[in-house]
């Protein structure tokens, strides 16, 4: 699987009766596609996996299978075993993205172990999942490096924050794809050499995101200035509440998902956030 280009972490939209609205997925993933993204992802943090039940899941994923564009699929937690065994289970076809264990903080060596550990398990290509403000673990760019290096592991999600000497030393150092993973930043990111990005933001701007990655691909620097600045704006708004409460309301407000519902614990978005990311549009 080739990871360049802008994917979008799809949205679980929920019908008025709090299920999970299919029809809706599949519209919204065909039109994110058609305004240029380059692929998808199921069940990632945007996607509320941990509020779906395993039929929900395993729905989800077939729905987006279905559209027949590059498939991330989120999973992972803090377990070894039970990481290795959820990823065993994917389908064909799809790439598995892996998040960095959470919670328990093992340390640097024990992460390079548990990815060993998944990626020997995976029939799929592994995608590491890099977020340290989530996981609570914190990875020197040797480590990554190393992670990167095991077979079987294709790229990272990397969001990792603000932009640092760090970041830069790991562009530099590897030829492994790179997907921007923190919205606002993925414009200095991708001038950095990124090969793409993982945005939540690219559900209601997506056609401006690719638009923003081909000019940094083609070395337009003015042009990506220029988008990226206006596209930071729109990321902060998107994000003022917990994700994807906003982005829910914006696409609801749009026509494009049923309703705006997320589930507890999360709550829907107020008002002034959604409006506010609307006039950014």
């Amino acid at each position: 699987m080739e990871l360049h280009g802008i994917f979008v972490p799809l949205v679980t939209p929920f019908d008025a009766g709090g299920g999970v609205d299919i029809k809706a997925l599949r519209r919204l993933g065909e039109s994110v596609l058609g305004d240029g993204a380059a692929g998808l992802v199921a069940l990632g943090t945007t996607g509320e996996p941990a509020t779906l039940t395993p039929a929900e899941r395993a729905e989800v994923v077939g729905a987006c299978r279905e559209l027949g564009a590059p498939l991330l699929v989120g999973v992972g937690g803090s377990s070894t075993a039970a990481c290795a065994a959820e990823v065993a289970a994917l389908p064909d076809g799809v790439a598995a993205m892996v998040v960095v264990p959470p919670y328990t903080r093992p340390g640097e060596a024990g992460v390079v172990a548990h990815f060993r550990a998944v990626a020997a398990a995976s029939a799929v290509p592994v995608v590491v999942y890099h977020v340290p403000y989530r996981t609570g673990q914190t990875l020197s760019p040797a480590t990554v490096l190393e992670v990167l290096s095991i077979p079987n592991v294709i790229g990272m999600k990397l969001s990792d924050g603000p932009i640092t000497g760090d970041t830069v030393a790991l562009l530099g150092a590897t030829d492994r794809s790179i997907l921007g993973g923190d919205d606002a930043v993925i414009s200095p990111l991708l001038a950095l050499g990124a090969s793409g990005g993982i945005l939540a933001s690219a559900h209601v701007a997506t056609a401006s995101y690719v638009a923003l990655y081909e000019a940094w691909r083609d070395g337009d620097a003015k042009a990506a200035r220029g988008l990226g600045g206006g596209l930071a704006a729109l990321s902060a708004a998107l994000f003022a509440e917990p994700n994807p409460a906003v982005i829910k309301a914006v696409l609801h407000a749009q026509g494009r998902i049923a309703t705006a519902a997320v589930r507890l614990p999360l709550l829907p978005a107020g008002d002034a956030a959604r409006d506010a990311a609307l006039a950014l549009l």
